[in-house]
């Protein structure tokens, strides 16, 4: 097994979502139709003008060679151009922002150069896995903080802290949150970088939801509460906003250190990202934005759909104020499965794919995850499907 070979990954866990993965695909295989609200894939067209540029940079050869490991200088500009625009945040081009393959990416290899075995990471449960594991790739120790109705997270946060030897080097946030999608206002931030200066702490945030959001909310940045730059970064990316996702584009600002080490790791890892991708996302934050203002209609008019059609065959859930998911409670009949095995039931008998809310955390156990990347007529296809497993019972399904 290569677990035996390869020491890193004995400490990742079997992968929770490849259950219902496997799944849905003997199920396709067998010519059925699975109404996938599984995987957060974005499946909006990039704008036109964005594309257009692409394909004008791509046929220069000048820009075929290698680019910049931390973005070139107008990609920055345009970024701390972007915070200024939009939250009235002065970032530095040079100092405080550099370009990442996505925020994944770059927050991976900021936990690799930040993090030393025997570290301690504290990060949410449930939480988008990347948080927690690219901790726990690096070889830190990881505490879970749990979130949810009922829950004062900064009671949880301060308990932990109490509880925890050696203290906690870095706090990983995402908000609007991914899965549950809970929203937090620049109040919740201070007190965080309040508390991160108090504990000698780090802190990373995750804003890949900033422009998904509706009924009149809108998400802060964790770099508007005062001092944030003393004690974290930030990582925005592309991929929501202007439906890039396969272009992996994405931004860490903020601490001119925690930049400086990510700067630095980067220039050893990779050449920078494919520069017309580069230019041509330029053209996305300066250039015109009534397409995320389509998008965020698109995306409402796809979470009404879901929720409403839900509500109709019995199944109450809180519409969110903002991100591509939908957060919803198992219904106490089924509770007894957990998410993985009430996840296959709805693949078996409903033929509908979600995530199981185990994959983010032992919290999320109690919970399942919709993706809106799908239209209303494939939505109201789902909820059809769902209600054929909610009327049967616990027992609906069988192996």
């Amino acid at each position: 097994m290569s677990e035996e070979k390869f020491p890193r990954l004995r400490r990742l866990p079997p992968y929770v979502f490849a259950q219902v993965n496997d799944l849905k695909m003997q199920l396709r295989h067998q010519n059925i139709d699975v109404v996938d609200l599984g995987m957060g894939n974005p499946d909006l067209a990039t704008p036109q003008h964005i594309v257009d540029k692409l394909a004008e940079a791509a046929n220069n050869p000048k820009n075929h060679r290698y680019s910049a490991s931390k973005g070139i200088p107008n990609l920055r500009k345009a970024i701390s151009d972007w915070y200024r625009r939009r939250f009235d945040v002065s970032i530095d081009p040079d100092t405080e922002a550099i370009v990442t393959m996505g925020a994944k990416e770059g927050l991976s290899h900021l936990a690799m150069v930040m993090l030393s075995p025997g570290d301690v990471v504290f990060a949410t449960d449930p939480a988008y896995p990347i948080h927690p594991f690219s901790a726990i790739i690096s070889g830190a120790d990881v505490r879970r903080i749990p979130i949810g109705k009922g829950r004062d997270f900064f009671d949880d946060l301060l308990m932990a802290t109490k509880q925890t030897w050696p203290q906690p080097k870095l706090l990983v946030l995402c908000y609007p949150h991914n899965p549950t999608t809970e929203v937090v206002d620049v109040a919740f931030f201070q007190k965080i970088v309040d508390f991160a200066k108090e504990h000698g702490i780090y802190v990373i945030h995750d804003l890949a939801y900033a422009d998904l959001h509706f009924d009149g909310y809108v998400p802060p940045s964790f770099l508007q509460a005062e001092g944030a730059k003393d004690v974290g970064v930030e990582f925005f990316s592309l991929s929501k906003s202007y439906s890039m996702a396969g272009w992996r584009v994405g931004f860490c600002c903020g601490n001119r250190e925690m930049v400086h080490a990510l700067t630095r790791i980067k220039s050893y890892l990779d050449y920078g990202i494919f520069q017309p991708i580069q230019i041509a996302s330029i053209v996305a934050l300066n250039g015109p934005q009534e397409c995320i203002g389509e998008m965020q209609a698109v995306y409402k008019e796809r979470r009404d759909t879901l929720i409403d059609g839900l509500s109709r065959i019995g199944w109450e859930v809180e519409p969110p104020k903002a991100t591509m998911f939908v957060w919803a409670e198992i219904p106490d009949e089924f509770k007894s499965l957990g998410s993985v095995e009430f996840s296959k039931l709805l693949l078996r008998e409903g033929h509908v794919a979600v995530s199981p809310g185990l994959g983010f955390g032992h919290y999320g156990d109690d919970h399942v995850r919709f993706a809106l990347i799908e239209n209303s007529h494939r939505t109201n296809q789902a909820i059809r499907g769902i209600k054929k497993v909610l009327s049967g019972g616990a027992c609906g399904g069988s192996e």
